[in-house]
Parts: structure tokens; sequence; C-alpha cells
């Protein structure tokens, strides 16, 4: 029994971390959508600065998942869940790094004539940061039906990827002066649809921590 309240005291602060590098990641993707809409460098620097302290998160927490399997032989559910953290870190991470991309694009559109798609960005962005939230609220409930529904989500960030891939490809050619910022576009449209698929395999994560089935969402 006394192990067993140990692991569950230990549980409880790895998932103390991952909720303060999740409110990390969640707070850099705010700040990108507004640096995006306001050009602000010194936001725009917050958010690169930031991306260090995430990635000493992510080596912090898989530093403790690691300990823990070591040395309190967790089974079962608990298995799961710290095999999961792993997931959870990886994806999270990546996240942190699309919001470091998506400042640095939005600087250099600063200085650009932009189209209209811009907004497509914003939105693909808003919806990401929607998703991450209703992730890590499934996560901390273990709920898998939750999950499942945030993963569902995906699917307004894919619906505006899919417009913009479109609008930009227009504007290259109907608009010369426009084909820089037009690539800039789809590369962020890219980053942004990538990012929903890092929060979609987040939600895979939590199914199989929770029900321990490995089931692949929105394909």
């Amino acid at each position: 029994m006394k192990t067993r309240n140990m692991l569950s005291e230990e549980l409880n602060k790895l998932r103390q971390e991952l909720a303060l590098m999740a409110a990390r990641v969640d707070e850099d993707l705010g700040k990108a959508i507004a640096v995006l809409q306001s050009g602000d460098k010194e936001l725009a620097k917050e958010v690169k600065a930031s991306g260090k302290l995430v990635d000493a998160m992510q080596l912090k927490i898989e530093d403790m998942a690691l300990v823990l399997l070591a040395t309190q032989q967790p089974v079962a559910r608990d298995l799961r869940e710290l095999i999961t953290v792993f997931k959870l870190t990886t994806s999270l991470e990546r996240i942190g790094d699309y919001s470091v991309h998506l400042v640095k694009a939005a600087i250099k559109l600063s200085g650009e004539p932009l189209p209209r798609s811009v907004e497509r960005i914003e939105r693909m962005a808003l919806a990401g940061r929607e998703m991450l939230k209703a992730a890590f609220s499934a996560y901390i409930s273990h709920n898998a039906e939750a999950a499942r529904e945030a993963a569902g989500m995906d699917h307004k960030i894919d619906s505006e990827h899919k417009a913009l891939t479109e609008e930009a490809l227009v504007l290259m050619k109907s608009n010369p002066e426009l084909v820089k910022a037009a690539a800039r576009l789809l590369r962020l449209s890219g980053f942004m649809e990538r990012l929903g698929d890092h929060v979609t395999n987040i939600c895979e994560g939590i199914v199989f921590m929770t029900d321990g089935k490995r089931e692949a969402l929105n394909d």
C-alpha cells in the first residue's frame, strides 16, 4: 500500500508538471496569434525565448517518468499513463515549435502586403488552441470520449488549410507581387495543419491511456 501511495503521489506531481508545460505552450500559441495580428517584435521575442523553456520542461517531465518506470514498477493503467506521457511531451514540444515558426513568419509578413488569406491562419491557430485545451482537459479527467471529441475538432483546421491552399495558388497566378507572401502563408498553413495532427496524437494517447485501445483518430 505504501508503494501504491508513493506512485500516486509521484504521478500527481508528473501531471502538475505536464499541466505547466501545456499551459506554457497554450500561452505561447496565444502570443503567436497576437504577433500575427500586430507584428509586435517584442512579443515575438518572448515566444522565441519561451521555446527553450518548453524544451527544458519536456526533458524534466520525461526524466520524472523514466524514474517512475524504473523504480515504482507501475502496472495496467498507471503504466499506460507513463507511456503516454512521452507522446504528450513530444507533441507539446512540437506545438511549441510551431508557435515559434508562426512568430518568425509573422514578423516577415508584417512588412508585406497581406492577402485576406492570413485570416485563415489566425482561425487555424485559434482552432488549434481550442483543440489543445480540450485535449488536455480530457487527459486530466481521463476521459476517452472527450479526447475523441477534441480530436474531431481538427476538421476545422483541415478545412481552413484546404481553402487557404486553393486561395494561395490563385493569388500566385493572378498577383505576382504577392507570390512571396502567399508562399509564406502556405508554409504557415502547413505548420498549423500539423499542429492539429499533434493534438490528435495527444488524443490518441489519452484513449490508449484510458481504455487500453490503440485507436487511430481522424483517419
